[in-house]
Order: C-alpha cells, then structure tokens, then sequence
C-alpha cells in the first residue's frame, strides 16, 4: 500500500495509507512514536487493513525517522502543534471520505507520542468518533478534553518508566471530567512501548500487547460500526 499526499489545511501532508484488498470497513488514523513514521507504524496500519480498516497514518517528521532516544526526543519536543492539528484534520477527512471507508465516524489509534496525539484528534476534528490510546505522551500541553465527541480507551503497563499508573489514572479522570466516556486497561509488569514488536527499547511484552489488541479491534469495530 502506498505512501501519499492527502490534503491539509490548505496545503498538502505526507502519509503511509493502507486499506483492505476487498471491501469496506472503517476508517482509522493512525498516529506515530517519537521515532516517526517507521516500519512499525506502517505495519499497524497494514494489520488494521488487514482486520477490514481503511488505515492512514500521517508523517508528522516529514520523511525523516530515527532509532536513537535522544535524537527522538528532539523530535518530538520541536513538533508543531498547530501543524500536528493540520496533518491530523487532514488526516481524518481523508480517510473518511476514501472509497472504501464506511461506518460512523472515524477511529484514531495512537502510542506514546501518538497516544497523545490520538486523544488530541478527537478534540480537533469531530469525525473522530473513537479513540485508542497506547501510553499516552505529550509535552506540548493539553488539548480541550470536552471536545471530544466519542468514547476513549486507553492502555498503559504498570512498570512504564514514562507514564506511571498514578499519573494515568489522573488523566484518566481528567478526560472523564470532559464529558467523554473514557476506559483505561492497565497490563501488570508491561513497560512503556509493550506493543512495539521491533522491542527498541527491550519491553515488548507479546502478551499484553495481544491482549491489548484485540481490545482495541473489538473497541473500534463496536464504536465505528
């Protein structure tokens, strides 16, 4: 499945799009770690295609990717906000309005970086109907959680070094105190990145993130049917 440019803001966004070899199913946006849209994001998106989802995920760095922590970091903390709302706007009316999408709304599935950026679609484009979050983080302030639309499910693992189970379950009960109907799974002994298989930072946990996953499908199915 292809990379392309989708329409944003006026101007034109990278992403990485995949959708089911027939038929039709929900639309998703799916949005990057702090090491940008790499082979890993892509994959999701081919195994969301591969569930029945028309899946699109822009490239917030531009073509530009990194293994390396620190490098990362960088990248994250010199993201553009107000472009990351551009890119996640367009991002959402494109894959609602693809061939193949269907259902109501769209979902947005998101880890670290993009777990914060996942809850922030939802505040910035009310199409997005549905929201998973993957280890929820974000440096660059707070959206407005009472413009979220849909329902949130979050999931963390009890020994994240980033996010602790205490501060999760304060944004938990902020999101709630919104409006938004908010669900957050915590996974026992799972560290931060539990999902990612390419296990760069050595906690890929296989159980918690089949378990996670399978969470996630049946959420979005339920929610964008």
């Amino acid at each position: 499945m292809p990379d392309i440019e989708f329409a944003a803001n006026g101007g034109t966004a990278p992403g990485y799009l995949a959708a089911p070899e027939s038929g039709s199913g929900p639309g998703v946006v799916v949005l990057q770690e702090w090491w940008g849209l790499e082979d890993h994001i892509r994959d999701v998106c081919d195994r969301l295609a591969g569930e029945g989802f028309v899946a699109l995920a822009p490239d917030f760095f531009r073509g530009e990717t990194t293994d390396q922590p620190d490098e990362a970091q960088q990248k994250m903390m010199a993201l553009s906000m107000d472009q990351a709302e551009k890119d996640m706007r367009g991002a959402v009316d494109h894959v609602a309005a693809h061939e193949q999408a269907e259902g109501e709304g769209v979902g947005s599935v998101g880890f670290c970086l993009g777990g914060g950026l996942a809850v922030w679609a939802a505040t910035v484009n009310p199409k997005v109907k549905a929201a998973v979050s993957y280890y929820y983080v974000m440096p660059h302030g707070k959206p407005d959680f009472s413009q979220i639309e849909g329902p949130v499910l979050g999931h963390f693992g009890t020994a994240d070094d980033f996010v602790s189970v205490e501060d999760a379950k304060a944004l938990e009960q902020e999101i709630a105190a919104g409006g938004a109907d908010v669900e957050f799974e915590f996974y026992e002994g799972a560290g931060h990145a539990f999902f990612n298989d390419t296990d760069r930072l050595g906690t890929y946990d296989e159980q918690a993130a089949k378990q996670s996953w399978e969470r996630t499908l049946a959420f979005l199915r339920d929610k964008l049917a």
